[in-house]
């Protein structure tokens, strides 16, 4: 198996496969209501919502700076209070979590193992890194997610 198809496995497993970590993103919040999802245990804390979107933003992001673009992080590290809380609302942040993944699925499959290489000049790390990192970054705000539910 090539690279791209280690790293396709990868996503669709953390979005809804069968990780090693044996928990999966849309696993853990298709059972999550928007009452719930946009419950603050602390006020030093996200809430899960908060996190999702977080997620979301970083998959669009890194997605863009693998296309090509030089993406500047903003100062809130996508991290913003959720104004509309209602059920329409929370399966709407589904369906973007849900898009991000087939867009992501879409990029993988058109790109070249060679593209792994390239360098995205933001933060001189190869594409491969930034992609690993996002698949990475997924895995440690679900575990932030299960942590925050059983508090919940």
């Amino acid at each position: 198996m090539n690279e791209i198809k280690h790293i396709t496995t990868l996503f669709r497993d953390i979005y809804n496969g069968d990780p090693w970590i044996d928990i999966t993103l849309m696993g853990t919040l298709e059972n999550i209501s928007a009452e719930t999802a946009a419950k603050r245990i602390s006020p030093h804390c996200n809430t899960v919502w908060e996190i999702l979107n977080h997620i979301i933003s970083w998959r669009e992001n890194v997605l863009q700076r693998v296309q090509g673009k030089i993406m500047i992080t903003p100062g809130n590290n996508y991290f913003t209070a959720v104004i509309d809380q209602s059920s329409t609302a929370w399966d709407n942040t589904l369906q973007a979590l849900k898009n991000s993944q087939m867009e992501w699925i879409a990029f993988l499959q058109k790109l070249n193992e060679a593209d792994l290489e390239k360098i995205y000049p933001g933060n001189d790390a190869a594409y491969y890194k930034n992609i690993y990192g996002i698949v990475q970054h997924d895995a440690y705000h679900l575990g932030q997610i299960i942590l925050l539910m059983k508090l919940i």
